[in-house]
């Protein structure tokens, strides 16, 4: 079992975690942080270049400009066009993409592994040396416009970014990751630019990788790739500081948000805060939600999709980040359905509270955890994205093995503990479908 502390200012560590893999970090001069771990026998490796900076890290004049940096990225270098750098990748068999996150934004490849070098240098060169050329950026401006509207006609995509507004009001985490139209309407290019220049730095970034990777080798690969792209690694720099990790004072948004569209089923979100990044209750949350509405075998999708018939798709979450989360019940019926549903919903999360889980029922979330987080830490991608999650969120690396005896520690007063606490914060409710506030006012509070 492995829990090791990452210290920023520590340069270097090496151990080994559960399976036989080796993990090993080291923080160059220039404040990059560059992470491994090699898996035996994989012949394949994911990388990853992350700077910690999301749709929250936005000021007035550069909302919408971290998610059009995801997409400038990829349009083209000083030495490079946008068709290059996707023939890099297919010339090789490879995928690469990004994600913008609320709190951190990730450019990464999937390779076979001798083909690092390749994924590294490219990568490496669309971070550094991007034109954020001004014709691209209006090209572009009206892409993402289709993205947001995509995203707009999927009720699901709909309910979710309502109900973090809902839930955690004006905080800069109630905000839609991708802008909205007005935000990506109105961004100008030198505000993108800014954001870019400020966030952007050595000290900024975190490379990750995992699976057929030597560690000396991927430092070599990438201090070469900056280089060459014009970062002068010679200047000595401290890592950014993390986040602090300490639950902020919330303000929520709305009691309950019915947005009206003429579709066939309506989807229903209940919920509240829920827990931060780091609280220790994380791993109670973990079985409550397996138990509440993580499977087939859940109370939620028992109740109301076996035994009632009354939903497709039922399941709860919890949603967390540095300093707020969400916690939430989601399910989508017809909209005749929408008040039976929403109060099954609200039940089931009662009776936790009000009796507890079974004995049984722990065994079986213990059992339900414990695999899919074996299945999951299969795959090299799965690795890699730990790997930078434990360098930019908690400073703090956990195995599989290490991680599993956590969620086997949580017992069955906690659960109902925590259920009492959900229970008793306010409530937001956010439907998106062809039904009217009234159905709901009797659940609001």
């Amino acid at each position: 079992m492995t829990e090791v502390i990452l210290p920023l200012e520590q340069s270097d560590l090496s151990f080994t975690a559960s399976g036989g893999s080796s993990v090993r970090r080291s923080v160059l001069p220039s404040g990059v942080r560059i992470l491994s771990e090699h898996v035996p026998g994989s012949q394949s490796v994911s990388v990853s270049f992350s700077v910690a900076v999301g749709s929250r890290d936005e000021t007035n004049n550069h909302f919408g400009s971290t998610h059009f940096l995801e997409h400038l990225l990829f349009k083209g270098t000083k030495t490079r066009s946008a068709m290059d750098i996707a023939v890099a990748f297919d010339s090789v068999g490879g995928s690469s993409n990004a994600s913008t996150g609320k709190e951190h934004t990730s450019y990464y490849a999937k390779v076979q592994d001798k083909a690092l070098p390749i994924a590294v240098e490219v990568i490496a060169d669309m971070l550094t040396s991007s034109l954020i050329d001004e014709t691209e950026f209006e090209n572009e401006r009206p892409v993402i416009l289709e993205e947001l509207a995509m995203n707009d006609d999927d009720p699901q995509d709909v309910v979710h970014e309502a109900f973090s507004t809902a839930v955690l009001g004006d905080h800069p985490l109630g905000r839609p990751i991708g802008g909205t139209i007005e935000t990506i309407t109105a961004v100008s290019r030198a505000a993108v630019w800014e954001h870019y220049q400020n966030n952007y730095r050595p000290q900024d970034l975190v490379v990750a990788a995992a699976g057929s990777v030597d560690h000396q080798e991927l430092i070599k690969l990438v201090e070469q790739g900056l280089s060459t792209a014009g970062w002068d690694l010679g200047l000595q720099a401290k890592p950014v500081p993390r986040r602090l990790l300490n639950p902020a004072k919330i303000s929520r948004g709305s009691k309950l948000t019915v947005i009206h569209r003429p579709i066939s089923q309506v989807n229903i979100m209940v919920g509240s805060e829920g827990l931060y990044v780091d609280d220790p209750r994380r791993y109670a949350m973990g079985v409550l939600n397996t138990v509440l509405g993580g499977g087939m075998s859940s109370r939620l999708f028992q109740e109301i999709r076996e035994k009632r018939g009354l939903a497709y798709s039922v399941y709860s979450f919890n949603q967390g980040y540095s300093d707020a989360a969400t916690f939430g019940l989601y399910a989508g019926c017809s909209p005749a359905k929408a008040k039976e549903v929403t109060e099954l919903m609200i039940a089931e999360l009662d009776k936790v509270a009000q009796a507890g889980i079974t004995s049984e029922e722990l065994a079986l979330a213990r059992g339900n955890i414990s695999g899919s987080l074996a299945l999951k830490f299969e795959t090299n991608q799965s690795r890699m994205s730990r790997l930078a999650s434990a360098e930019i969120v908690a400073g703090e690396f956990m195995d599989l093995d290490e991680t599993i005896e956590r969620f086997e520690a949580v017992e069955l007063s906690q659960v109902q503990a925590l259920a009492q606490d959900l229970i008793g914060l306010p409530r937001s409710i956010v439907a998106v479908g062809d039904v009217s506030e009234t159905m709901f006012e009797s659940f609001v509070r």
